[in-house]
C-alpha cells in the first residue's frame, strides 16, 4: 500500500506505550514496535529500530511521558526523580544527535515548571497521575512542532534546488528520521508536490544502508524519480555533471556552523566543494546547539565494529578483520553553502544566523 506524505508516521503513542516503525526491516517489512517500558524505548533508540535525529527526539519524549504514565510513585516529588533517572538513561543511548537531549531537557523543565506551577495555584502539588497527562500532552506537541518544522523547512528550501533538480542525498532525512515528512528531503517533497521534475540521487550509505533501505523507499512512495549509487559512486557523478546540488540532514549544528551528520557526510562535502556543486544542510533549529564553539567538541558515537563486518547477520569480511564504526563525522562550515531552518535559510558566516534562528525560536 502506498504512503503518502501525510500518512507516514514514524513514532505515536497509543494504549499507553509508545509504537514506531522498526526501521531496521524496512524496506520488505514494514513491523511497528510497542514500547511498554522505559528500556524499551532505549533499547529502540540504541538498536536503530528508530533512528534520526528529530525522531529520536520525538521518541524519546514519549520515553519520558511513558515513565510517568506508568510510575507508582505516590508522590511528586520522587516522580521528578524517576523523570531525571529516565532523562539520563535515555540520553546516554545515543551520545551525537541533540535532538536527544534536547527533548527530555524539556520533558524534564515542563515536569518542573508544571509542579511549581500548579503548587503556586493550589498550594499543594499536583498528583503524580496529573503530572503524567501534562507530559503526554508535551510530548505530542513535540511531534506536531516537529512535523510543522518539517514542513517550514521545505518551504524554505525548495528555492535552493537548482532548475534541473538532480540532488545527490545520504543517509535517511527523510519522513522516517522525523516526525513524517524529513528535513533534507522535505525541499524535494515540497518542490515535488509543486510538479517540479526532480531526480534525486540516493548514496546507499554503508554500513546500515539508510539510503537503500530507507531513502529509496521514501522517494519510491512518493513518486519521485530516482537513482540508487553505491557510496564511492559520488565524485564519478559529480565528475560528469549529474549533481546540481547535494542536500543533507544533521544530528547537530553547532556554533561555527560545523554539522555533525551521517558517516560520508563529509567526504560528499569535500567532493562537492572541489566540483563547486552547492552544499546544503537542512535541519530543524532544535539540532542547533549553541553551547559547542566547534565541530572537534562533538562527541562521535562509536558503533560495534560487527556492523561494519557483518549485515543481516551474515559476514561480509574475513573472519577476525579489525574494523572501527564512528556513526558519524563532522563537516566543517567552510564547505557548506547554506543551513536551512524551519525559520529560514542562513547564509555564511553562520555564528550571527545559528544564534539568531536558536534566539528567534518561538
Amino acid at each position: 500500500m502506498s504512503i503518502h506524505e501525510h500518512e507516514l508516521r514514524t513514532v505515536w503513542w497509543e494504549n499507553g506505550a509508545v509504537c514506531l516503525i522498526d526501521q531496521r526491516l524496512l524496506p520488505h517489512q514494514q513491523q511497528v514496535v510497542s514500547c511498554q517500558t522505559l528500556q524499551d524505548v532505549a533499547q529502540a533508540i540504541k538498536t536503530m529500530q528508530v533512528r534520526g535525529a528529530p525522531a529520536i527526539g520525538c521518541t524519546a519524549a514519549y520515553g519520558m511521558a511513558l515513565v510517568a504514565h506508568h510510575s507508582q510513585a505516590s508522590a511528586i516529588s520522587v516522580l521528578l526523580d524517576e523523570l531525571a533517572q529516565a532523562k539520563a538513561y535515555l540520553d546516554a543511548q545515543r551520545p551525537t544527535a541533540v535532538n536527544l537531549a534536547w527533548a527530555t531537557d524539556r520533558m524534564l523543565r515542563c515536569a518542573h515548571e508544571y509542579v511549581a506551577r500548579q503548587s503556586g495555584v493550589k498550594a499543594e502539588p499536583p498528583r503524580p497521575v496529573q503530572l503524567a497527562a501534562y507530559l503526554l500532552t508535551e510530548a505530542h506537541a513535540i511531534l506536531a512542532e516537529d512535523l510543522a518544522m518539517c514542513h517550514a523547512i521545505g518551504d524554505h528550501g525548495v528555492s535552493l534546488i537548482p532548475q534541473r533538480g538532480h540532488v545527490l542525498t545520504h543517509c535517511n532525512a527523510g519522513g522516517l528520521a522525523t516526525a513524517g515528512y524529513g528535513t533534507a528531503l522535505a525541499p524535494i517533497r515540497t518542490a515535488h508536490r509543486q510538479g517540479r521534475r526532480l531526480h534525486v540521487y540516493v548514496d546507499e550509505t554503508r554500513p546500515f544502508l539508510q539510503g537503500a533501505r530507507l531513502t529509496a523507499w521514501e522517494l519510491q512512495q512518493a513518486g519521485i524519480e530516482q537513482t540508487l549509487i553505491t557510496d564511492n559512486m559520488a565524485g564519478y557523478l559529480m565528475q560528469r555533471g549529474e549533481i546540481d546540488c547535494v542536500m543533507v540532514g544533521a544530528d547537530r549544528i553547532v556554533a561555527n556552523g560545523d554539522v555533525a551528520n551521517k558517516i560520508g557526510t563529509y567526504t560528499l562535502a569535500v567532493l562537492a566543494h572541489v566540483h563547486h556543486i552547492p552544499f546544503y544542510v537542512a535541519a530543524p533549529s532544535s539540532t542547533i546547539d549553541l553551547t559547542l564553539a566547534k565541530g572537534d567538541e562533538i562527541p562521535i558515537e562509536e558503533r560495534a565494529a560487527s556492523e561494519v563486518t557483518h549485515f543481516a547477520g551474515q559476514p561480509v569480511a574475513p573472519a577476525g578483520v579489525t574494523a572501527v564504526h564512528p556513526a558519524f563525522d563532522v563537516t566543517p562550515h567552510t564547505l557548506i553553502s547554506a543551513i536551512i531552518t524551519e525559520q529560514g535559510v542562513i547564509s555564511p558566516p553562520f555564528v550571527v544566523g545559528l544564534r539568531e534562528n536558536v534566539r528567534s525560536k518561538p
